[in-house]
């Protein structure tokens, strides 16, 4: 007994030592080097959709450190560590966003924040993209798939209770990406497909009830807009027109880095958060695009590997719901961007500046770490 036991320790000795410095961390390699090229890429997109604002760059470059190590720090718990204080953070989630309904910061019209003066000013609404979905990917991995009606309704609860406040805020973006991560858990559990399609005609009743009852008047304009953005082509309608005119311009090849004329010349609002993949067509054409779908799908497609080798129902459910969220997040935010849906306020993942949208991005791949990694040393172990 003691010779096999000393055996075991003598192995498991053996792969440590032959371990990388990376799998040490819990990172996977692929997945950070594919981050890498995005975070470096984006400078360069930005300095010139800034209009070659160092500040800005200083803040996104910081921003990016910060969520690398944030990513590293997620990495290291086991997805077992993990599931045991979701519970606890949907709480805290919700508590916070309603801390932000009662006293939250104003800004643009909006109350999103939660800010505590010279300390931090930081969007609730963002940790619950990765909340949400572990949430429901917690619950559902307690119980037999596919999950049984009451636990769909439990759910749909758990799901509707911040989708309800942050629609609230007004945050319409963010409340439907919220609203798909948790779809997706279900969606990924088994949920029957008569289910699905009821859940479809459901729809047309929920839509005019929310564009009557919900849905705010600026809300409702960017419908229109997205139906006929020639309507008013010096109001609601210029940002559409003079994006669609940006990436138009840009032809194949694109004009060239800093010689854009749309965003340089102010023409194109927005230029470095929401509408940031119009001035990089513009400036890098048709091939610019095609290589950052490319860099997108080899991220999406690594996620989706990942999601594949999971063990447990728990890690599975959680990395296929977030790897479809950043689906999700490239497709609606190039599809406004273009005209193809009515723009929304949705950032494009890794370019577009901003603090809260970035770090919490990197740490939802820190989950996607976690789940691959330790999954790999059990199976070694």
């Amino acid at each position: 007994m003691s010779n096999n036991f000393d055996r075991t320790i003598s192995q498991e000795d053996v792969l440590k030592r032959r371990a990388t410095l990376l799998q040490r961390l819990h990172i996977d390699g692929w997945l950070l080097l594919i981050l890498l090229v995005l975070g470096v890429g984006s400078l360069f997109v930005l300095y010139s959709a800034s209009g070659k604002h160092w500040d800005l760059l200083v803040k996104q470059a910081s921003s990016f450190g910060l969520g690398m190590v944030a990513m590293i720090f997620v990495a290291q718990f086991e997805p077992r560590f993990m599931a045991r204080w979701v519970p606890l953070g949907y709480v805290v989630g919700v508590g916070l966003l309603s801390v932000v309904e009662i006293m939250g910061h104003t800004a643009m019209g909006a109350t999103r924040w939660i800010n505590i003066p010279g300390v931090i000013r930081f969007q609730p609404s963002e940790f619950m993209k990765i909340i949400m979905p572990a949430t429901i990917a917690w619950y559902l991995a307690r119980h037999n798939l596919p999950p049984k009606l009451k636990h769909i309704v439990i759910s749909l609860v758990l799901i509707c209770v911040p989708f309800v406040l942050i629609l609230k805020q007004p945050d319409l973006g963010t409340a439907m990406l919220i609203l798909a991560s948790g779809a997706f858990v279900l969606f990924m559990a088994g949920l029957p497909w008569r289910w699905i399609a009821s859940a479809v005609a459901v729809l047309v009743p929920v839509a005019w009830g929310m564009w009557h009852f919900v849905l705010r008047d600026y809300q409702k304009q960017r419908v229109l807009t997205f139906l006929d953005p020639e309507s008013d082509p010096l109001g609601a309608g210029w940002n559409i027109i003079q994006s669609k005119a940006a990436i138009g311009s840009g032809g194949v090849l694109g004009k060239g880095w800093l010689l854009g004329t749309q965003s340089h010349l102010d023409f194109l609002p927005e230029s470095h958060t929401d509408f940031i993949i119009a001035v990089l067509s513009e400036e890098f054409g048709l091939v610019g695009v095609c290589i950052l779908l490319f860099v997108y799908m080899l991220l999406i497609g690594r996620g989706l590997v990942i999601t594949a080798q999971a063990q447990t129902l728990f890690g599975k459910l959680l990395a296929g719901s977030l790897t479809m969220t950043f689906f999700v997040y490239v497709f609606v935010n190039i599809g406004m961007v273009s005209g193809l849906l009515p723009v929304v306020g949705v950032p494009l993942p890794f370019i577009s500046y901003g603090g809260t949208h970035l770090v919490t991005l990197l740490s939802g791949f820190g989950v996607l770490m976690a789940i691959h990694t330790h999954r790999k040393w059990i199976a070694q172990v």
